[in-house]
């Protein structure tokens, strides 16, 4: 029998997640549409591969130096408050763009210092953000609550880029102005939720605090394959970073172009997370996350190969359905895996590869594309990162080959121990 509607999304009746998937949805919109200004702004005004690079590298230098101590805040004080904090950060920083380009903006180096205070709040904000759902929604709802957060974070994701780039057409200070007013609200519905206590850490900040959740995950083979999976496959295939150069010079789509090729990751990723909320993953799990990660990598290729505007959208549609089978995925290993107490340390370390991922993927995409040409790296990265994903699967069979989620499997346990047995 199908899951009805109202079994996939009741957890929207929990008043507290409500209050925090409508923050998450407006701030992301608001980061998605910045993003495509800042891109093709910076574009227009130096004409430089390497300077799209310098946008992510901008914002995960500080996110790498800080994310660990961010952790071990996140065990440390409330997460709620912490994530309000960081969006009002970006809420000033949605601000200071918009100072910026009322002024005449006419070097980028402002911009790149707004990035860089951007990407502060963030190494604070995401770690906050993956541990605080366990602490909004029953045990029994998290999986729902996993999927349904994702696909309302890459309906932002749609939805961002789109609107940024019809704005952009006016300016991009109409860009950062609703971006703003966005933030706003944001930082309004975080400061209505309210979450579940959690398991406060009291222990003063030291290395062996901070580097806990290293520690932890280095003991987890199936934690330490999943995310540094995600890390150098997604380092080697972060083509969204060259998408300004690739709408202006290869595609000759504009603005508005460029807005759709930024859309089109989180239209794959959205469905394919609203799939996962109806019909959750629970086996063949390893299977599933290297299959997602090579249709990424398989995806990029055909995205660098490609002249056409309507084959690109496609290439992207798919690296981003990949893409979030291989979140999903990861998601629920490392907090099925994770006590509660070091949750959001071991989430600084799984936003170190993810950010590393992101960010710094996009500075190499810039260095490769300055060295070897836009389609070159492109294809480049299309390549390593299958070839990343081929490597993982013989490296860590243990999580290639595993069936179903941790918790699953304790539960069997469980079960077989009181004579229940399991479904």
């Amino acid at each position: 029998m199908s899951p009805s509607p109202s079994t996939a999304f009741g957890i929207l009746r929990n008043r507290n997640f409500a209050f925090y998937l409508s923050a998450r949805i407006l701030g992301t919109l608001a980061v998605q549409m910045q993003s495509v200004a800042i891109g093709w702004q910076v574009y227009q005004l130096t004409g430089n591969l390497f300077d799209l690079g310098l946008i992510g590298l901008a914002q995960f230098a500080p996110f790498l130096l800080l994310i660990l101590i961010a952790g071990h805040v996140a065990d440390r004080f409330n997460r709620r408050n912490i994530i309000g904090l960081c969006l009002g950060i970006q809420l000033l920083c949605a601000l200071m763009l918009l100072a910026l380009t009322l002024s005449g903006l006419a070097m980028v180096w402002p911009v790149f210092a707004v990035l860089v205070l951007f990407g502060s709040a963030r190494a604070f904000m995401m770690p906050a953000t993956q541990a605080v759902l366990v602490n909004l929604v029953p045990a029994e709802s998290f999986g729902k609550a996993v999927a349904l957060s994702s696909s309302s974070f890459h309906v932002a994701v749609i939805l961002g880029p789109t609107l940024g780039g019809l704005l952009y057409l006016s300016g991009p200070k109409a860009v950062y102005l609703l971006s703003s007013l966005l933030l706003l609200a944001s930082v309004l519905l975080m400061g209505m939720t309210r979450a579940t206590a959690q398991a406060i850490n009291r222990a003063a900040a030291s290395w062996h605090t901070v580097l806990e959740g290293l520690r932890f995950v280095w003991s987890r083979p199936i934690v330490l394959g999943a995310i540094s999976l995600d890390l150098f496959a997604v380092l080697f295939g972060g083509a969204t970073a060259l998408l300004p150069a690739l709408a202006h010079d290869v595609l000759n789509s504009g603005p508005i172009g460029l807005g759709l090729l930024r859309t089109a990751p989180g239209m794959g990723a959205a469905l394919c997370s609203i799939g996962l909320a109806f019909f959750p993953i629970t086996r063949r799990v390893g299977l599933w996350m290297f299959g997602g990660v090579a249709l990424f990598g398989a995806a990029t290729i055909v995205l660098g190969a490609t002249t056409s505007l309507r084959v690109a959208l496609g290439a992207l549609f798919l690296m981003g359905m990949g893409d979030m089978v291989s979140v999903y995925i990861r998601h629920l290993l490392v907090q099925f895996e994770t006590p509660d107490a070091i949750r959001g340390r071991v989430s600084a370390v799984n936003a170190v590869f993810i950010g590393a991922s992101n960010e710094l993927g996009e500075f190499e995409s810039g260095v490769t594309a300055g060295w070897f040409g836009l389609v070159r790296a492109i294809l480049f990265g299309g390549v390593a990162t299958v070839a990343v994903t081929a490597t993982w699967a013989l490296g860590f069979p243990v999580l290639s080959r595993m069936d179903r989620f941790p918790q699953h499997q304790k539960e069997v346990a469980a079960a077989a121990e009181t004579g229940i047995g399991a479904a």
